[in-house]
């Protein structure tokens, strides 16, 4: 913001929602003219200005706007979003906006830290939504918030490591019931996520052309994909719709329990991952298994991107996880190559040796 003179008369220079705006005080008096800027500063820091008192605005209503930005832009985050916002808003419901001080969101971390033991990562999800809240706020027309206080981030853990090696795989296949079994291989085989699995259905699955295409609108990322089928997973889906079939025509998904979409199985997994000797295995960690199998396979990772559904390269290579075993696979490659220059040197050191010799 800034006071200047046109020739005799002093203006005023600010900038508002992203736009510069100049405007006279019709006045020639630099007292009279710095009065008059002073008290437009105050109507805008108060949103009196341009229409909206910024002093009544109520965290419920940056929570309204929250709410619809999701039902326009991402509905499938609709859900887990309204979980951040219940936390939230057993907080700071009822509060105007201009109360939200950095110290009171430190408050609330506190509280949901010792109070109701929530991890790092759940909180920073809510701190996220405060933060989207208070940037809708700001961007709105008018501003139903000019300051936004400062939300921070919480240090999470790791990102979890966990994968499957293929004699695993195959053990927990084994002590699977037989309608998980389906699930596990195509998780094994593609990396496709639990709802994509779940929520697949025979019209996107075409056992004759041997894919399966994930339409636009039910993956995470909202883009299309194609994934084809070959051995095992083929295999596996193919007696998928034989049962499907011969017992259940009328049953829409590709994996089902007596011609009903499979929702809870987690009794069922837990029990088979301690029957094999894998507790604490997730489905997850398939999403993770497929990607490194798929690398060192050899298969581009543009490729692999295409088929897991990760859009960003850092998410990716979250996913890329390296083993030891891959670790000590690099290691024998790297001792190899130099005890295979080693010994060509040494050839070609008692070849020279040789001509000189007979010379």
């Amino acid at each position: 913001m800034a006071l200047y003179k046109r020739d005799s008369v002093w203006w005023m220079s600010f900038t508002y929602n992203g736009k510069q705006i100049r405007r006279s005080t019709e006045t020639e008096d630099k007292k009279l003219a710095q009065r008059i800027f002073d008290k437009l500063k105050g109507e805008i820091a108060e949103g009196k200005h341009y229409g909206l008192n910024i002093e009544k605005i109520e965290f419920e209503d940056l929570k309204a706007d929250l709410i619809n930005d999701y039902k326009l832009n991402s509905r499938k985050s609709l859900g887990r979003a309204e979980i951040s916002l219940k936390h939230l808003g057993s907080f700071f419901d009822g509060m105007k906006v201009k109360e939200i001080t950095s110290k009171l969101i430190e408050s609330y971390i506190i509280a949901r830290q010792e109070e109701d033991n929530a991890s790092n990562s759940t909180i920073n999800r809510e701190l996220s939504a405060l933060k989207r809240m208070f940037t809708l706020g700001a961007r709105h027309t008018p501003p139903k918030i000019i300051n936004p206080p400062f939300v921070p981030k919480l240090k999470e853990a790791p990102p979890r490591e966990g994968f499957f090696e293929y004699e695993e795989y195959i053990r927990l296949r084994d002590s699977l019931p037989d309608y998980l079994k389906a699930i596990l291989t195509i998780a094994y085989f593609t990396g496709m996520r639990k709802r994509e699995i779940l929520s697949l259905t025979w019209d996107h699955t075409n056992v004759f052309e041997k894919k399966i295409t994930l339409r636009a609108g039910t993956t995470k990322n909202d883009q299309e994909r194609v994934i084809f089928l070959s051995g095992e997973l083929y295999d596996a889906i193919l007696n998928q719709k034989k049962i499907r079939d011969n017992h259940y025509p009328d049953c829409p998904y590709v994996c089902f329990r007596e011609g009903h979409q499979i929702k809870n199985y987690q009794d069922a997994w837990h029990t088979a991952c301690k029957k094999s000797g894998l507790i604490g295995k997730l489905l997850h960690d398939n999403r993770r298994t497929a990607v490194r199998n798929m690398s060192r396979a050899g298969i581009p990772d543009t490729v692999t991107m295409k088929i897991s559904g990760h859009k960003t390269r850092s998410v990716f290579d979250r996913y890329n996880i390296t083993s030891e075993n891959d670790l000590r696979i690099a290691s024998e490659k790297i001792a190899k190559a130099h005890q295979d220059k080693q010994t060509s040197i040494n050839k070609t050191e008692k070849l020279s040796q040789f001509y000189h010799n007979s010379g």
